[in-house]
């Protein structure tokens, strides 16, 4: 079973947070989320979360996955956190999975994650002088390697599948989307 960290900030886009969680915990993974701080996170739109540790706690543990939620302020306050750095950093360093949506591919671009990688994101998220590198593409969900990036709450879904069949298999992604009711596209 793989574990997986999604990181909440203060502002964090809540639909993406909350689908992002619940998909990979519906696929039978192991899914941490983790505030910056000890509080519980105000969501973007009021929504309170309330994660199950704090960075620090969840840096002591090994994850195949870290998933960074999009919105803002939330992105900002992923991108100011050098811890946050630290561990993208790391994990592409071990060959792991990297995610992020919405604003927060700009966490990655700032961390050096996307140069000469295809990506996507929120449009106009990424700062100029950050994109200078980047294959950017208008798709729903990029996949270049181990690191993938979505366009925000709208594709949350497929972030998230795309996501179980990458660490899990096209049957896995089926048995978790079938019960979802999902239309035929």
């Amino acid at each position: 079973m793989a574990n997986i960290l999604v990181p909440l900030a203060q502002g964090c886009e809540e639909l993406e947070a909350v689908t992002i969680t619940d998909l990979l915990t519906r696929a039978g993974f192991n899914v941490v989320t983790a505030g910056l701080d000890d509080q519980p996170v105000a969501a973007g739109r009021g929504m309170v979360l309330v994660p199950k540790m704090n960075l620090d706690q969840a840096m002591q543990m090994s994850f195949d996955l870290i998933v960074l939620p999009g919105g803002l302020p939330g992105a900002d306050h992923l991108n100011d956190d050098p811890r946050i750095h630290h561990l993208l950093q790391q994990m592409q360093a071990d060959g792991k999975y990297i995610a992020a949506i919405c604003a927060a591919p700009k966490v990655l671009a700032r961390a050096g994650l996307l140069q000469g990688k295809q990506a996507t994101s929120f449009p106009g998220s990424i700062p100029a002088a950050d994109m200078v590198g980047i294959d950017y593409r208008e798709q729903a969900v990029v996949v270049d390697d181990r690191i993938v990036t979505s366009r925000g709450p709208g594709t949350a879904m497929d972030f998230a599948l795309t996501l179980i069949e990458l660490l899990a298999g096209k049957a896995k992604r089926e048995e978790v989307e079938r019960p979802l009711q999902r239309p035929a596209a």
